[in-house]
């Protein structure tokens, strides 16, 4: 599938269904994948940190590459995260994507060694260039240590393969610099990892989010993002309740290292879309916690889904 420049809307970062810690559950997949392109995702993004990437081991990684690109036979771009400690382990996954049928990269620094802006400017000059695909470089300074700078955003959106940006920080700061500093670049995509955060960013000129929420709800943020978009006020405010209401009650059960991960592939679980297996170092939420979730998603009443009844 070409990708669209900008891409627009929302790109899920599917979280990846598994029967244990290195089996990958086959038929959730295809339901899932099923579930999102039903609700009018413009594309999904897997391997990512919603998707347990770093947990999983290269071998299922090249499987869910394989088995998710033979299911979405081109209906909507796929996103594959390549990110690691080494750069020919990264150049290795896309390689081996770009042979599956993805249709784009996605690409934080390197997390285990700092890095200066001057050395990792350093290092996208002689790493993106290798790379078979488009690129979107990915903003999350909370799991990387290095915040992307604008002036790296800049540098990075004169590239000829790298074609947008996903910002993780939640720093509206940071994000309407990122907005001036490729303003020379309407063609290169502005996107939001921080679900609760869409319609504002959205405001300042992002062009759709990266939302772990549209694995359960896909219509829900695409409504948003459309809305936001047009300036459809009553209906951003009307959708922002519902979005915060699953941020606090799904992302927020349980130990705060770990809610938003759990607490996602717990109610995923609860609404039928797999089977809320995780890959080490996580375990599934307590009993405790599955029932304060359910609670929670019986109170957000969207139509679609039935959940579980425990």
């Amino acid at each position: 599938m070409n990708l669209a420049r900008p891409i627009r809307g929302i790109v899920t970062p599917m979280i990846t269904p598994l029967l244990s810690q290195d089996r990958l559950d086959i038929a959730s997949l295809e339901l899932l994948i099923e579930h999102l392109v039903k609700g009018g995702v413009s594309g999904i993004f897997i391997l990512g940190s919603t998707g347990e990437a770093p947990g999983l081991s290269y071998r299922l990684r090249r499987e869910l590459m394989d088995k998710a690109c033979a299911m979405v036979q081109g209906r909507v771009s796929i996103f594959v995260g390549i990110t690691d400690t080494s750069s020919i382990e990264s150049l290795g996954v896309a390689e081996y994507a770009t042979r599956a049928g993805a249709s784009a990269l996605v690409y934080s620094p390197p997390f285990y060694y700092a890095l200066s802006q001057k050395m990792f400017l350093g290092h996208l000059e002689r790493f993106i260039p290798k790379l078979p695909l488009p690129v979107y470089l990915y903003n999350f300074p909370a799991l990387t240590k290095l915040q992307i700078s604008p002036e790296a955003v800049r540098f990075s959106a004169d590239m000829p393969n790298v074609y947008g940006v996903k910002d993780s920080s939640g720093d509206r700061s940071y994000f309407q610099a990122i907005v001036s500093a490729v303003s020379h670049r309407p063609d290169f995509a502005l996107l939001v990892g921080v679900e609760e955060l869409l319609a504002e960013f959205i405001g300042y000129g992002a062009h759709g989010g990266v939302c772990g929420g549209s694995n359960l709800y896909p219509e829900l943020y695409v409504k948003m993002c459309e809305a936001a978009s047009r300036g459809h006020q009553d209906e951003v405010d009307r959708l922002q309740h519902k979005i915060d209401q699953i941020s606090s009650g799904v992302y927020d059960v349980g130990e705060p290292e770990s809610s938003y991960l759990r607490g996602m592939k717990c109610a995923a679980s609860l609404l039928g879309l797999c089977t809320g297996a995780m890959a080490e170092p996580y375990r599934a939420l307590t009993s405790q916690e599955r029932e304060q979730i359910r609670q929670s998603l019986l109170e957000i009443q969207i139509p679609g889904l039935t959940v579980a009844q425990e």
